[in-house]
């Protein structure tokens, strides 16, 4: 048997008592994940992106373990209810206007001192001021710098359209704006290089694409360590108490690891390892995180149909966005359909194999975005599940 063989025989009988869907986490692969993001972090702490994560089981099995320190959450009442959780470092990824969420923050000791909220315009500080409603805790202050990397005189850029701030006087402005400012502490700097982070530099069957994603990279790391060094420089000469520099993701781990200038680096998706992530050369993970749809029909010779299974993930629509079926090996959708709302069909030798209830496990585009489809997560040890637990939309959360 192939080894993702092996895994199939193993998932069906741990879930052989569960109905599909179902939604399953196999810990071994889980924690070697963790344990590969580590080591290509090289001894800088690991912060967890929550969005790529969505329960609050795994988010703690992943803190517990050495290398990792710290969450990076993705709204502010998430931020919220982590820190109320007991989690005590939280960094909120993205700028809020939950003005509600402000004036609890600002009132509130312990939550003030563990949430660190993202600015990137002085307009944020107007929000946050207006929503205090009375609260005089001084809130916590992180500035995200813009990664893109621009060229022939700004007129191409690549990169996430993020922050405005590109320049180290811009970001050393804003920083300055925030020292000026009563109720405010600046404590960090991120920098999310998501066009090398996220973007895989070895497609399938594209190596011109391929190698033109990997020059892109190369420059871009090049260019972003030299300017993000500068940009610490320049913060640090008006907020000396800095207390960290995010940078990187799940793909660049190990070179931005690499800059002197970051303290710690942000990633989520290593520990799941969805199929974005089948196409770097810089690492290889192992799929943690998988569901099952069961088989409801058998339509012809060569196809199966399994309920539901439309789950695509965000981002620019495209068939990259789908869902993969995964096991049985050799499965593939119907051109004509896709993955559907409510039945999917897939074709492929395989099929003539499965019978009607039978399982066939899929991997999820992205990462946390699939507990946005499961309630709880049953976790896999062997051929045993031997803990279910929520994800945030078990608990009765959907902060997105």
């Amino acid at each position: 048997m192939t080894a993702r063989a092996t895994d199939r025989a193993r998932y069906d009988r741990a879930t052989a008592h569960l109905d599909a869907p179902v939604a399953i986490v196999d810990l071994a692969a889980f924690d070697a994940n963790a344990d590969d993001l580590v080591r290509r972090a090289g001894g800088k702490p690991i912060r967890v992106a929550s969005k790529s994560v969505r329960c609050r089981a795994l988010l703690e099995r992943a803190l517990a373990r050495d290398g990792f320190a710290g969450v990076m959450s993705f709204t502010l009442a998430e931020s919220l209810w982590l820190a109320r959780s007991g989690f005590e470092d939280v960094l909120l990824a993205y700028p809020s206007a939950d003005r509600a969420g402000y004036a609890e923050l600002s009132a509130d000791p312990k939550l003030a001192a563990a949430v660190t909220v993202m600015v990137d315009d002085p307009a944020q500080l107007d929000l946050v001021d207006a929503a205090r409603d009375g609260g005089r805790e001084v809130v916590r202050v992180c500035l995200e710098l813009d990664t893109s990397l621009r060229l022939l005189g700004g007129r191409v850029r690549v990169g996430a359209r993020r922050s405005p701030l590109h320049s180290p006087a811009e970001v050393a402005e804003l920083a300055r704006a925030v020292a000026r400012r009563p109720g405010f502490e600046v404590v960090g700097i991120m920098a999310y290089e998501g066009h090398v982070a996220g973007v895989g530099d070895a497609v399938a069957g594209r190596p011109l694409r391929s190698r033109a994603v990997r020059l892109m990279q190369a420059a871009a790391r090049r260019e972003l360590a030299e300017r993000r060094a500068a940009v610490v420089r320049a913060v640090r000469a008006v907020a000396p108490g800095l207390e960290f520099v995010n940078g990187g993701g799940t793909g660049s781990v190990q070179h931005t690891a690499a800059e002197d200038a970051v303290t710690e680096i942000a990633a989520g998706s290593g520990l799941y390892v969805p199929r974005l992530f089948d196409n770097y050369t810089s690492f290889r993970g192992r799929p943690s995180a998988l569901f099952a749809q069961p088989v409801v029909r058998r339509p012809g010779v060569g196809v199966v149909t399994v309920l539901g299974g439309g789950y695509p993930a965000s981002g620019a629509a495209g068939a990259d966005r789908l869902p993969v079926p995964y096991l049985p090996e050799g499965l593939r959708y119907d051109p004509q359909e896709g993955a559907g709302e409510v039945q999917t069909p897939l074709l492929g030798t395989p099929a003539d194999d499965l019978l009607i209830g039978d399982k066939v496990w899929f991997r999820h585009a992205k990462a946390g975005e699939l507990c946005e489809r499961f309630d709880a997560l049953h976790l896999v040890e062997g051929d045993a599940v031997t803990a279910t637990v929520p994800t945030y939309r078990g608990e009765g959360l959907t902060f997105l």
